[in-house]
């Protein structure tokens, strides 16, 4: 590996260390490292122990696992491949499904205008808009991107399909004044930015967010209801986000996206590959 991928790899895997820490207390188990979230909110993951300068161990895996199911967490393990690709065969060898994801850069260079993205039928229709700490329904949009991207991400891939605003209205739920003002928070010192596409007429119809530290952004949670794919949402929205984080000064925008095919959107966007990122979890049991 070159120095250059090497020097972008280690500021990817900085970022994904700093990430959980303002949220969560971190307890080390071997050379891997478990996020647990303070209050409210997604659960966190382990990951590898950025210092450790060796790949963890199945006995590391096994006690992170073991404690995640002591605290009710989901046994979740993040990495980059192409820095620890000894945990790949551990993961598999312990018995977890895991997702090799393209893990994508911006080139700030190939960015295209968000207008440019959506299909020439819908453009004049369609909104994209990022929330603002001011905004009096903030508390509505940040659950209306939270339900779009749990009935987006219910029906993975980029095809078209049946769930569309019903569903997105039955998965609404409202927020507490706490994560509201959390949100708020967030927003406004620039660490997060959430940013919704739609319509006068159909509502939200996409969604996604970006997590900021200093330098470095990762998008994340970009989600389209299946009935509104196709028709350059997701990549508008993206786009959208990548704007605003160069504009107030972020050098290195990144993403993981779900599988080529996925990966194919963001290709419009300006982003290309540098390396694999890994989740992995127990894998489904069928019977």
């Amino acid at each position: 590996m070159d120095s250059e991928r090497t020097d972008l790899l280690d500021r990817l895997e900085r970022f994904y260390d700093a990430v959980p820490r303002d949220a969560a207390r971190v307890e080390d188990h071997g050379d891997l490292v478990l996020f647990v979230r303070e209050g409210p909110g997604w659960p966190f993951y382990a990951r590898p122990r950025p210092t450790a300068g060796r790949s963890p161990s199945l006995a590391d895996l096994t006690a992170v696992r073991t404690r995640q199911r002591e605290l009710g967490l989901p046994e979740t393990l993040e990495w980059v491949h192409d820095l620890d690709p000894e945990l790949l065969p551990v993961a598999r060898s312990a018995g977890l499904a895991v997702l090799e994801a393209p893990l994508m850069v911006l080139d700030p260079a190939a960015l295209p205008d968000p207008a440019t993205l959506l299909h020439r039928d819908c453009a004049e229709d369609v909104s994209v808009r990022l929330l603002d700490p001011a905004d009096e329904d903030l508390a509505d949009a940040v659950a209306a991107r939270r339900a779009v991207a749990a009935v987006g991400f219910a029906a993975p891939g980029t095809a078209r399909g049946g769930a569309g605003a019903a569903e997105r209205d039955a998965a609404m739920i409202g927020l507490d004044a706490a994560a509201v003002d959390e949100e708020r928070a967030k927003i406004a010192d620039g660490t997060r930015l959430s940013a919704l596409a739609g319509t006068a007429m159909e509502g939200e119809l996409a969604s996604g967010m970006a997590m900021r530290v200093g330098d470095v952004a990762e998008i994340a949670g970009v989600a389209t209801l299946p009935s509104a794919r196709r028709r350059g949402l997701a990549a508008a929205v993206t786009a959208t986000l990548a704007h605003a984080l160069l504009a107030d000064g972020t050098d290195l925008v990144f993403l993981s996206a779900g599988n080529e095919e996925i990966a194919r959107v963001y290709l419009r966007v300006g982003f290309h590959r540098v390396g694999t990122a890994c989740v992995a979890e127990p894998a489904a049991v069928t019977t």
